[in-house]
């Protein structure tokens, strides 16, 4: 593979990694979100003080951005090593749909997790969030093996640390 694609796939990889991360959580969160919104108009309705427990099943689907915010970072200081590209661009499809599916699948079980506290009086809170947690466990999973492909040196090619100019 000629050098110059090798080095675009590694810079691209960089935006794939959010890409998929941010879109996962948006719309794990709209997921969640909307059912939150539908049970809060309901206890509204009802005259109940709304929910505080909703919010926290809207939001747990957002920590796959932070995930492939790890990721990004780890993964900067090797993009202009134009053989990293492949790699990268690897870590990028694999880990970010990883993330983006996690992130949905959270949003899903959080929104069937809002209406099943809306309906039947807040019971199920704790199995709710441990469904959540094994949907978790996939980004984390995921996580886990970039940082593995990154820090393993037969896999990629050192950085090339600057050093400051000789003076004199």
């Amino acid at each position: 593979m000629e050098p110059n694609t090798m080095l675009a796939l590694g810079k691209i990889s960089l935006g794939l990694i959010m890409g998929f991360g941010a879109l996962g959580s948006a719309l794990g969160v709209l997921a969640a979100g909307s059912a939150a919104a539908a049970g809060w108009a309901k206890e509204g309705k009802e005259g109940k003080p709304l929910s505080g427990t909703f919010t926290m099943l809207v939001g747990m689907p957002v920590s796959q951005t932070l995930y492939c915010l790890i990721c990004y970072f780890m993964m900067f200081k090797y993009v202009n090593i134009a053989e990293n590209g492949p790699v990268l661009f690897g870590i990028a499809l694999g880990v970010g749909f990883a993330q983006f599916i996690s992130a949905f699948a959270q949003g899903k079980i959080g929104g069937a997790g809002v209406r099943c506290l809306s309906e039947n009086g807040g019971k199920g809170f704790g199995n709710i969030v441990m469904a959540m947690g094994i949907a978790e466990s996939i980004a984390l999973f995921a996580l886990v093996t970039a940082i593995l492909i990154l820090t393993n040196l037969q896999v990629m090619i050192q950085p090339i640390t600057a050093t400051a100019p000789a003076v004199g």
